[in-house]
């Protein structure tokens, strides 16, 4: 007879791919309300203490590390809670600092087939309180005879094949972790004699031109982590940046996100690498992608100076990613980040799919430290 100490514990799991990232979807209600209980838990879901987390359900990549966790709103104006969880599962840390865009695209599906909001026939419009961040975001899902569709026309880069559209609307992106726009009151910093500019909209990133760290901006992502003198030296200004954008221990953050900018070479707006910190996204993520676009409307940012003055709006931004294209919408916004500064509304066109649900069972205790340093 099995000891009851020694039992699995057994959680409610939905698997979804959200944009082009993928994880298990929870309720809140279904996991522990103390963080460092529930941290444990996700670490032994997602199998810390191997890089491939070959004892969990983690996809060996910080793209299928993530985790969303979804419960009643516990703001006015929203439909519902999100908080994201990044899980360095080889280190064995849970980061809920930052939001995920591309996650976020499977929120509003999980949470009319949670019960959570009531679809409509038709188009059903979720109002999406993110925790991280404390910034709503509203989603539009299809709802046919008020059933989720999965399947449609819509394509993203990245993504193989059609489905259908999910349109997301960063309401106001600004300050999502800094209160600011621009956190260090500058729209360009120097460090260590480079121009950075260090923006905070939906999710707080370093731009800075390829060109002056010496590679293109059109490198193939795997190339990135061999340059070990490089990655180096990007970290060295991501933490710093780090530290003038009010987080003294980013070394120990994925926030904020180094964006390598360079001229576009297939017709869009802007050629970019986006890191998470420490590896090149093979795509680009949505959060980065809002505030890389909003550096683009704000005058004397790197990413304006690239485009020979700041973009006017309404207007598009196309960014070249390693996977392909992504478009951003700017409209005019009324939400305030500081004096003088304010952020445009962005929207995005994701899609998602439901892949599985079930149980997915935890270890009753922690992996040893030294099991997660193997």
């Amino acid at each position: 007879m099995t000891h009851p100490v020694n039992r699995q514990i057994g959680i409610p799991c939905v698997m979804m791919r959200g944009g082009t990232s993928r994880g298990p979807f929870f309720l809140a209600s279904d996991l522990p309300a103390v963080p460092a209980e529930r941290d444990a838990l996700l670490l032994s879901v997602m199998g810390a203490g191997n890089d491939l987390g070959i004892d969990g359900i983690g996809g060996g990549n910080p793209l299928t590390s993530k985790v969303a966790i979804v419960g009643p709103a516990t703001r006015a104006g929203a439909d519902v809670d999100y908080l994201f969880a990044q899980v360095r599962v080889q280190e064995g840390v849970v980061d809920t600092s930052p939001n995920c865009g591309n996650m976020l695209a499977a929120v509003g599906p999980f949470a009319i087939e949670s019960g959570l909001v009531r679809a409509v026939d038709g188009v059903t419009v979720v109002r999406i309180h993110n925790v991280n961040t404390g910034k709503l975001i509203e989603a539009r899902i299809q709802t046919p005879g008020a059933q989720v569709a999965y399947e449609g026309e819509a394509v993203i880069d990245g993504v193989p094949g059609t489905a259908a559209p999910i349109h997301l609307a960063f309401l106001d992106a600004a300050g999502a972790n800094t209160g600011r726009l621009l956190p260090t009151g500058s729209p360009t910093d120097l460090i260590d004699g480079i121009a950075v500019s260090c923006i905070d909209a939906a999710i707080p990133v370093m731009l800075v031109r390829a060109a002056d760290l010496g590679k293109t901006g059109y490198e193939p992502t795997d190339g990135f982590r061999s340059d070990r003198a490089f990655m180096a030296r990007l970290e060295a200004l991501r933490v710093e940046a780090g530290r003038r954008m009010g987080f003294p221990n980013a070394a120990g953050m994925v926030i904020p996100k180094p964006v390598l900018l360079a001229p576009p070479t297939r017709g869009g707006t802007l050629s970019v690498r986006y890191f998470m910190p420490h590896d090149c996204h093979r795509a680009m993520a949505i959060t980065g992608a809002v505030a890389t676009a909003t550096a683009c409307t704000v005058p004397g940012t790197v990413a304006a100076a690239l485009l020979g003055g700041p973009l006017a709006m309404p207007g598009d931004v196309t960014f070249e990613h390693p996977a392909g294209r992504l478009t951003v919408r700017l409209e005019a916004g009324a939400g305030a980040s500081g004096p003088g500064q304010s952020a445009p509304v962005a929207g995005i066109l994701r899609t998602a799919r439901r892949l599985f649900e079930g149980t997915v069972f935890a270890r009753p205790s922690t992996p040893p430290r030294a099991a997660m340093a193997a």
